[in-house]
C-alpha cells in the first residue's frame, strides 16, 4: 500500500518510520519547509501514485487540502486538529466528490478505546446525579491549542449522555462558581508530555477517575496507518471513532 504524507514534522516522521517498518511504501512527502520532502505543494502529480494520503500538517489550509485530494479521487486521513468548525463543509466536499476520508482529534488506538469507555461511563453516571464530571489534560509546551481537540471530544461525549449537563467551560472560573449544568475542562502545558487525559466523576463519598497516558507518538502513527488501511477503497466521511467502533462490533 502506498502512502503520501502531507506535513513532515514530528508526526510526519513518526508515521513514515512506522509505515516503513510495516511494509507500507511512502510514495511522496509534501511539505513546504521539510528538507527531505519530495514536493513543496499539493498537486495531482504529487499524489498520483498514492493509495491513501495522510495529513498531519496545519489547520490553516485543511479545507483546500480536502478539496484538492477529493477532486483527485484519493482517500484521505486527517490528523490535523483545530479545524472542526468546518466539519460540515468537509463532509459536503467528500460527498460531492464521492471520495473517502477519516478524521480524528486523536488517532491513538488506545485513546479511541478510551472514547468508547467514556461513552459507557457517562451513560452510567447520567443515572447518578450525586457525581459531578470533570476533564483535564496535560500536553507538551509546544502544543498550540488549549484545550486540545481530544479534551473537547471527551467533553462532547459527556454532554451527549449526561442530561443534566448542557455546557463545556474551557476558561478559568474567575469571580463565579461553576454552574450545575456546566462541565469544567482544564488544560496544562508543560515540558515534554505527549498527552495525558483524565475523565473524572466526583461525589461526596468517593471519586472515580479514568486516565489515558500517551507514552510516545507511535500510537498516533499506528492509528493513522490503521485508518489508512480501513479507508482504502471505501467512500464516505468517517471519524476514527467509527472505525474503532466497527472493529469492536466485529
Amino acid at each position: 500500500m502506498k502512502i503520501t504524507l502531507i506535513g513532515y514534522g514530528k508526526m510526519g516522521h513518526e508515521v513514515e518510520s512506522m509505515a516503513l517498518a510495516n511494509k507500507f511504501e511512502i510514495s511522496s512527502i509534501i511539505d513546504r519547509k521539510g528538507k527531505n520532502a519530495t514536493h513543496k505543494e499539493l498537486s495531482k502529480e504529487a499524489v498520483e501514485d498514492a493509495d491513501v494520503i495522510i495529513d498531519f500538517s496545519s489547520p490553516d489550509n485543511i479545507i483546500e487540502t480536502i478539496t484538492k485530494v477529493a477532486s483527485y479521487k484519493k482517500a484521505l486521513v486527517v490528523g490535523t486538529t483545530g479545524w472542526y468548525d468546518n466539519i460540515k463543509i468537509a463532509r459536503e466536499i467528500i460527498k460531492a466528490n464521492n471520495s473517502g476520508m477519516i478524521y480524528s482529534p486523536n488517532f491513538s488506538i488506545g485513546m479511541n478505546i478510551f472514547f468508547s469507555i467514556a461513552r459507557s461511563a457517562s451513560f452510567i453516571i447520567d443515572k447518578f446525579p450525586m457525581y459531578d464530571p470533570y476533564i483535564y489534560e496535560i500536553h507538551h509546551n509546544q502544543k498550540t491549542d488549549s484545550p486540545g481537540g481530544t479534551a473537547k471530544n471527551l467533553g462532547n461525549i459527556l454532554l451527549s449522555n449526561i442530561k443534566r449537563k448542557k455546557k463545556l467551560v474551557f476558561d478559568r472560573i474567575d469571580g463565579r462558581k461553576i454552574e450545575p449544568d456546566e462541565i469544567h475542562v482544564g488544560s496544562i502545558r508543560a515540558g515534554f508530555f505527549p498527552g495525558t487525559h483524565v475523565l473524572g466523576f466526583d461525589g461526596i463519598s468517593d471519586n472515580i477517575e479514568l486516565r489515558h497516558i500517551a507514552r510516545n507518538r507511535a500510537g498516533f502513527a499506528e492509528g493513522a496507518l490503521l485508518a489508512a488501511k480501513w479507508i482504502n477503497d471505501k467512500k464516505g466521511f468517517y471519524s476514527f471513532e467509527e472505525v474503532i467502533s466497527s472493529i469492536i462490533k466485529g
